[in-house]
């Protein structure tokens, strides 16, 4: 037992700590000193109580260091509950009670905007579950709400599954110019049509990232500064309600996305400690090349920032669709629910705009999919011209990949991100019959076979750590329930060190944060039970009772 010589105002007893500090994996009491750990051990750490101390006997219960969601979408959370939910809607009857209630409600003239149909986190069970089979269409809509522009949106399909239904009533068609002779832009959008050829007033969505309100919707209502800034003041309570102490967003932030968290670091309303990466808007190689030389070198290197708020490296697509990202960049600040701006990027300008990063000294964070084999030739021929040691450049959302590709993230030193509940349980049917069983699909035992700095996270699908604790430990598809790749399985401690201290790494901040030892940051998780002694198929019934960050409460949840 060790630590800064101060006076604890804290002491935790009683408890069943999984430290993660080698050299010392396992304790049963710590004292925190203000925003610090000042000791860890047994029940000697009572001992350093004083009058001011507060004491709290956990009961047994075990205590983590604070989950690090390393690719958290935290922006999102909180807006999902400024919009009346649609939840328990079985028929179109359901939702129009539901629409004629906000109507009687709503000044005549001001829009009505629900949520997706369907039931949270996932709406899975949308508008095709039904009684009807389909959501209501304009002319149901405008005899429930008749003063009233109404729009029902389609689901944010990361969240689940396409297609996703929007619904409007004629008020709202009018608003947005929609009529028989309307087009979308962007491809993967149907407007639906009657007999005559006039807009039923629904439009299909196929595409995991909707385009619709970008494309054909300019009058719909957008979520401004001020809604965005509730938001994410909501999403940190609910973060925290899981344990969560520290995000990080390797997918990017948007300009209004970063000025939201900077806004909430002004007024010191911070509860989480948060990490960004820029997303930038430019258009092409050329606006690439005077941004990273002129406007983002407060992103180089480790970046700026302090133990609350950090902003380094930028988030460089590769692939993408060109009507997409212009529709995007055009209804900017705006991101709709996506929080980052959508880019499109020929294997060509992705080849230069990742020279361009490494010479004006930013991180790479890119996303692969299945594409990390035509990802790390690129990586390859930067390193010889600028080496990556040492960088932290952060490859993203590997799905299926190669063991010498992962073998060459390992040469050059590169950070990995996955999402389990994304490619194994939500999308795992793209994988059930590879060749070799899902062994190299998000390859968590490979990685860490090979010394590859990893970090696991949820992207807010959902938000909750214990439900990707439970994938990757499980690694079940959702619709067969089979396992993908079994010997990639984690035991629960391994997951949690990939899930808690591994993305301190991320925001160059593992010297301070992470495990639990003396002088390092008291961001800390009670949990209801011993993730490590329960059966795997429970990981997902875990929940927090207790967060701590920077030594104080941020959430109390039956202890």
């Amino acid at each position: 037992m060790s630590g800064p010589s101060s006076s604890p105002t804290l002491i935790l007893r009683n408890a069943n700590i999984l430290t993660f500090d080698p050299d010392r994996p396992r304790a049963s009491a710590v004292a925190l000193a203000g925003d610090r750990i000042l000791a860890v051990g047994g029940e000697e750490v009572a001992a350093l109580a004083t009058a001011a101390t507060e004491a709290i006997d956990l009961g047994g219960a075990t205590l983590i260091p604070g989950f690090n969601d390393a690719h958290a979408h935290m922006e999102r959370e909180g807006l999902k509950r400024l919009r009346p939910s649609l939840t328990g809607a079985r028929s179109v009857g359901d939702i129009l009670e539901r629409v004629r209630a906000l109507a009687a409600e709503t000044p005549p003239g001001q829009w009505i905007v629900t949520m997706p149909i369907g039931t949270p986190p996932f709406f899975f069970d949308g508008a095709a579950t039904l009684a009807e089979g389909r959501p209501p269409d304009r002319h149901e809509l405008d005899r429930a709400a008749p003063d009233h522009p109404v729009y029902i949106p389609g689901l944010f399909g990361n969240w689940g599954k396409p297609p996703g239904h929007s619904a409007l009533n004629s008020r709202a068609l009018a608003l947005n110019g929609i009529t028989a002779a309307s087009l979308p832009t962007c491809a993967g959008v149907e407007i639906l049509k009657d007999a005559r050829g006039e807009p039923t007033g629904v439009i299909v969505e196929h595409n995991s990232r909707p385009t619709v309100e970008f494309d054909l919707l300019p009058a719909v209502p957008r979520f401004g500064f001020a809604e965005r800034l509730e938001g994410v003041r909501l999403s940190q309570r609910l973060y925290n309600a899981q344990g969560t102490t520290s995000i990080y967003e390797g997918h990017g932030s948007a300009p209004q996305t970063i000025s939201v968290y900077r806004r909430l670091w002004e007024l010191g309303e911070l509860t989480v400690r948060v990490g960004l990466v820029v997303s930038p808007s430019w258009a092409d190689i050329a606006e690439a090349r005077r941004a990273m030389r002129d406007w983002l070198a407060h992103a180089r290197g480790a970046g700026l920032g302090d133990p609350w708020l950090r902003l380094s490296g930028v988030h460089i697509a590769y692939g993408g669709d060109p009507a997409v990202a212009c529709c995007a960049r055009d209804n900017l600040p705006d991101t709709g629910w996506s929080g980052f701006v959508e880019q499109a990027l020929t294997p060509a300008d992705f080849r230069e705009a990742c020279f361009l990063a490494a010479e004006h000294d930013l991180r790479l964070h890119t996303i692969v999919s299945d594409r990390l084999h035509e990802v790390v030739p690129v990586l390859e021929a930067v390193n010889e011209r600028h080496p990556l040691s040492g960088r932290r450049w952060v490859i993203e959302h590997i799905g299926r990949a190669r063991l010498s590709d992962l073998e060459a993230l390992k040469r050059l030193d590169v950070l990995v991100t996955t999402i389990p509940t994304y490619f194994l349980w939500k999308g795992g049917a793209a994988y059930l019959d590879e060749p070799d069983g899902g062994d190299l699909v998000v390859p968590h035992a490979h990685l860490l076979r090979l010394g590859i700095p990893t970090a696991i996270a949820t992207d807010n699908i959902p938000h909750d750590p214990f439900f990707t604790l439970w994938s990757v430990c499980n690694r079940l598809e959702r619709t067969s329930g089979r396992v993908i790749g079994p010997d990639q399985r984690l035991d629960a401690e391994t997951a949690l060190r990939l899930f808690t201290v591994a993305g301190a790494a991320l925001t160059f901040d593992e010297g301070w944060k992470g495990p639990l030892r003396p002088g390092f940051a008291a961001d800390l998780a009670v949990l209801s039970e011993d993730p490590t002694a329960i059966d795997p198929d429970r990981l997902r019934d875990l929940r927090c009772r207790l967060t701590l960050v920077g030594g104080r409460i941020v959430h109390r949840g039956g202890l």
